[in-house]
């Protein structure tokens, strides 16, 4: 992304009015849904000539990119030569033996082996183990009255949980996390950004160093996690190699993190800001799982993601090329009202609520069960234990990650129970800022 761009003095005309580029405005990225709503509404295939992409925002068009289109859009160490970033290569060395970056067979491949470790049996598995974690890290909050949803429980959770799938010591997640915001940074935004460009390239290579070792120890010291499912992992002779074992533990370390990171941050937001819903999911937390999807769908922690085209064809009308870029924006699908009745409401008993924010078809993230099993936990404990929690005054910060919707920070508090607890001054007001609808 180009440092300090500001989007209304670089786009004039009719063709800027609809241009993603406008999410580098935080008032349009504290709420990007009127913009993919006219999207949607006016060019739901839209040719935007500042980002030189399609833009996909119905869901059934956005279903169509992500089941055909191509999702082999990084480019090698040696097309980057040729375009004068050479000092780009290790990142791009990397990043095209992601599975996130293969089309069929070669993905096809690297998932069947990795995918074994995130079966919905063996994740269900994990269920009282991250109760006991979400516990934990609510004491904390019941000793202080006070956390930040981000800090204290989004981001904790599935950082412990993410080293202890791979295999790797606790201990290091925070610095697993750290490595995992830098990189998603540059996954989730739409323009290569200079000055980011270095933090990127120190983190690759530190990520790089770090699982090699883990996977050269794991050899030596089998230990249970994904490293050795895929150090073991075997499909008609077929195994993984070291390069394959690292970009994909590092693929899937970021996907572990900041969707789940996300979908709690923006789940708390989200209940704060509907209290008649908070109420009736606290009245039968058996709705609990339905809430969830829910969450997903109307705050996608994933809004969009690239493709190419894999030919020239039609979609929408509209006549595209092969190999152009094609953004499907998964979070605009989510509110398409031929998909989804009154969309811009949120119900936590909607019914066939077959969102896109997982992704679809090849590309589904197969984390998924795991980050509704850690959601589904946070939001039960959360609302068993804290009858009543809001939000503390404090302006709300989105991540500049375009691609991955997020909260920097969420500070909420909880009234302890007495005969003199009074209602918070202003505490609606604080809840309903920035409300998207």
């Amino acid at each position: 992304m180009p440092s300090g761009a500001q989007p209304q003095s670089r786009m004039e005309g009719a063709d800027s009015a609809l241009s993603l580029y406008h999410l580098l405005d935080p008032k349009v990225l504290a709420n990007p849904y009127p913009l993919f709503r006219r999207l949607r509404e006016e060019d739901p295939v839209h040719w935007d000539p500042f980002l030189h992409a399609w833009i996909v925002t119905r869901y059934a068009d956005v279903m169509e990119v992500l089941h055909s289109y191509s999702a082999d859009r990084t480019p090698t160490p040696e097309q980057l030569a040729s375009m004068g970033l050479a000092h780009l290569s290790p990142i791009a060395g990397l990043m095209v033996q992601q599975m996130l970056f293969m089309d069929a067979a070669q993905h096809t491949r690297l998932r069947g082996l990795a995918s074994r470790a995130f079966t919905p049996v063996r994740i269900e598995v994990l269920r009282s183990h991250i109760v006991e974690i979400v516990d934990r890290l609510l004491d904390d909050f019941e000793k202080r009255g006070s956390m930040d949803a981000i800090a204290d429980l989004g981001e904790p959770l599935p950082a412990i949980i993410t080293a202890e799938m791979l295999g790797v010591p606790v201990e290091d997640r925070h610095q697993l996390k750290k490595w995992s915001s830098n990189f998603a940074e540059m996954l989730g935004n739409f323009q290569h950004n200079p000055e980011h460009a270095q933090t990127v390239l120190r983190t690759v290579e530190d990520m790089t160093a770090y699982f090699r070792e883990a996977v050269r120890e794991t050899r030596r010291h089998p230990r249970e996690g994904l490293i050795d499912s895929l150090l073991t992992a075997e499909i008609g002779g077929d195994r993984l190699n070291e390069e394959e074992i690292v970009a994909n533990v590092i693929i899937t370390m970021v996907g572990g993190q900041e969707t789940t990171t996300n979908l709690i941050g923006n789940g708390v937001l989200t209940l704060l800001r509907h209290p008649d819903q908070m109420e009736k999911l606290r009245g039968d937390l058996s709705l609990i799982p339905s809430a969830v999807e829910e969450m997903l769908r109307f705050e996608s922690p994933s809004q969009h993601t690239a493709r190419l085209a894999p030919d020239d064809c039609e979609l929408g009308g509209k006549q595209i090329r092969k190999r152009q870029a094609v953004i499907a924006v998964m979070a605009a699908a989510n509110r398409d009202p031929e998909r989804f009745p009154d969309p811009d409401r949120f119900d936590i008993t909607r019914e066939d609520n077959r969102h896109l924010a997982f992704g679809y078809a090849a590309h589904f993230c197969f984390g998924a069960p795991l980050a509704r099993l850690e959601g589904q936990a946070v939001f039960e404990s959360l609302l068993r234990r804290f009858p009543k929690f809001h939000l503390e005054p404090q302006e709300l910060v989105w991540r500049t990650n375009l691609g991955l919707r997020g909260l920097t920070s969420l500070k909420i508090g909880f009234e302890r129970p007495g005969p003199s607890m009074k209602s918070v001054p202003g505490k609606q007001d604080d809840v309903r800022q920035n409300d998207p609808e």
